[in-house]
């Protein structure tokens, strides 16, 4: 008879006699289906449907019944083929079978160096309690993580080529990340190779950089780690001055030892970028950048770039110190003007925020705003009723501490013409003087002379009040009135051939509508014509050369902004029948859909809008 032993009222054999076991159970199961075979032919065939039929059962707690036994046996040391010692002297007991179930580290030792036979092995400067956890992984799918030894847990899991533990706990230290304690989780992860930790962690540094350079471990970085971080072109970092401030501070933790590092860290600051009055105040009389003829060279580097800039705004060159980080650089907002009759014209920032912009010192009647490299603003329009001139006024986002700065006046006096930026060159487009003449020419200021001088050619037909998009290298100008008719005509400008180019026109005629140009096709909005206003919407498209209607806007509306951000249509402000809209409506084409927004400020009437960087100074909490 075999031996019969009780575990956890389970059943089982002793290894002796498991041969007996197996054999008794083969003969059951021969006899159970001698059985049950039919036999004679009626019975064959009344059964015949019953045999065909199949369904697989699957008992759902099986394996936890089985590891269960297995754990059990393991702890009673019972059947087990392998012990593991460890440097305490700690000897673990286990099943090797189970070991390589789990484990490729085991599985190389027992198979792959074909050391099958072995009962005993060492491994060394791993600690005893953390290898009775991943065990106890092993055989139970479970495992406890805590914030005390986490790291030590995970450098086991990676010995042991235990993947989930590894990752499981990859995944606690990301919850863990903070200011004081993200640089040494980042170096850990990429230590051993738990890449998602490390992205995580890295992203978690640049965009907390700020907070990260106030904690010991930033101050314990090598310089070749200072190096690596102050040189991301993606840190989130308001102002150049803060990474400045940093490195110093890092460098007088250890002043005698890491002095040396001063130029190599310096090269990566962005001295460029920082203020003209910060580096009279703070860089220049800075002690230790006087003594390093390499820092002077940086910072006459920069003094000299701040001098180009005030004398050539738009064409002075850029190194990769003078280059606005990405963090700022690619981060956009809005640039609203709207108007006080009669006093000044207002400008705001807004990104779901509103915050105040520099303000005009004087109104801009019939004012247009367009942008140059998302970052100089130009600001067109006469300055008071009756003026003979048009003035000019541009804006550098880039600046610490902007503001309007005159330039050169149109060489036209007009109003309601358009606007388009192209090719770094901004072309005024139409309009009238006064009440008698319209125009049809347009004149065009070059960023490369800062002049205006007149173009050329031509329009077909003079208008004023139309609108102006930008598409394929193309100036295209829709609708507008030509003091009888409103105009549903549409023509191209070729800058390169200095050429006109009638367009087929629109299915309405549109004075004081909107111009959006978003992935290859030219939205014309809105507007009115002598009948009524327009929530109305055409869309053109250059290869097909036909017009098509797309959904209507929420609200009719003229006179208003258009802007392009996000990958979306942007209509701001604006009015209809002498009230003002006080919303924004956008755009989505991949659905044919406008969402409406509320306007969360009551600023007035909004006329125009640009997409710009956004400034260094933009606070990012809710008004």
């Amino acid at each position: 008879m075999p031996v019969v032993v009780k575990i956890h009222n389970t059943t089982r054999f002793d290894h002796a006699d498991t041969g007996w076991y197996f054999h008794k159970k083969k003969e059951m199961d021969d006899t159970v289906m001698e059985n049950s075979t039919c036999e004679s032919n009626d019975q064959k065939e009344i059964m015949t449907f019953k045999r065909c039929e199949q369904k697989t059962y699957k008992n759902s707690s099986h394996m936890v019944g089985v590891f269960e036994v297995l754990q059990s046996l393991r702890k009673d040391k019972v059947l087990c083929d392998i012990r593991i010692e460890t440097d305490d002297g700690t000897i673990i007991f286990g099943h090797k079978v189970v070991f390589i179930s789990v484990s490729t580290y085991f599985s190389e030792i027992f198979i792959d160096f074909n050391e099958s036979n072995i009962d005993h092995i060492n491994i060394r400067e791993l600690d005893s309690n953390i290898l009775q956890l991943l065990i106890n992984y092993i055989y139970t799918g479970e495992i406890i993580i805590t914030k005390g030894y986490v790291k030590v847990l995970l450098a086991a899991a990676n010995l042991l080529q235990i993947d989930y533990v590894k990752n499981v706990c990859s995944e606690f230290l990301q919850i863990q990340l903070d200011a004081s304690n993200c640089l040494s989780i980042k170096a850990f992860a990429d230590l051993y190779d738990c890449m998602e930790l490390s992205t995580s962690s890295q992203t978690y540094i640049k965009n907390r950089f700020l907070e990260v350079v106030n904690y010991d471990e930033f101050l314990s970085l090598t310089s070749v780690e200072v190096i690596k971080l102050i040189s991301c072109n993606d840190i989130i970092v308001p102002l150049e001055e803060k990474v400045f401030e940093c490195v110093i501070h890092w460098l007088k933790h250890e002043l005698d030892s890491r002095k040396s590092f001063l130029p190599e860290l310096m090269e990566h600051v962005r001295l460029p970028l920082i203020s003209k009055q910060y580096l009279l105040e703070k860089v220049v009389d800075e002690p230790l950048l006087k003594s390093s003829p390499k820092c002077k060279d940086y910072i006459n580097e920069s003094l000299q770039f701040h001098l180009l800039k005030y004398l050539q705004p738009f064409t002075v060159s850029q190194t990769i110190r003078s280059t606005p980080r990405q963090s700022i650089g690619f981060q956009k907002v809005i640039l609203m003007l709207y108007f006080y009759p009669r006093k000044s014209s207002v400008t705001y920032w807004y990104d779901n925020i509103w915050q105040p912009a520099p303000t005009m010192s004087k109104w801009f009647e019939y004012g247009r705003l367009t942008v140059i490299n998302d970052q100089f603003v130009l600001a067109m329009g006469s300055v008071c009723l009756g003026s003979s001139c048009v003035r000019v006024k541009m804006l550098d986002i880039s600046s610490q501490s902007p503001s309007w700065i005159p330039m050169m006046d149109m060489l036209v006096n007009r109003k309601y013409f358009g606007v388009g930026s192209l090719d770094n060159c901004v072309y005024a487009i139409g309009g009238r003087d006064g009440d008698t003449n319209i125009f049809n020419n347009a004149e065009v200021f070059d960023t490369n002379t800062n002049k205006w001088k007149m173009v050329i050619s031509n329009m077909s037909t003079k208008r004023y009040g139309h609108g102006v998009g930008v598409l394929n290298n193309l100036l295209y100008v829709v609708g507008g009135y030509d003091g009888n008719v409103y105009l549903n005509t549409v023509e191209c400008y070729d800058p390169c051939l200095d050429t006109w180019t009638p367009v087929a026109a629109m299915s309405e005629c549109r004075f004081e509508c909107g111009v959006g140009v978003l992935d290859g096709v030219l939205y014309v909005i809105g507007g009115y014509n002598k009948s009524k206003c327009f929530n109305s919407v055409e869309a053109y498209t250059p290869s097909s050369g036909v017009w098509t209607t797309i959904a209507d806007m929420h609200f009719c509306r003229r006179s208003f902004g258009v802007v392009i951000l996000n990958g979306l249509l942007h209509v701001i402000g604006g009015c209809f029948d002498k009230n003002v809209v006080n919303s924004i409506e956008i755009y989505n084409p991949k659905t044919n859909t406008w969402s409406l927004k509320a306007l969360s400020k009551n600023v007035g009437y909004i006329y125009g809008g640009v997409v710009v960087n956004r400034p260094s100074h933009f606070k990012t909490y809710d008004d």
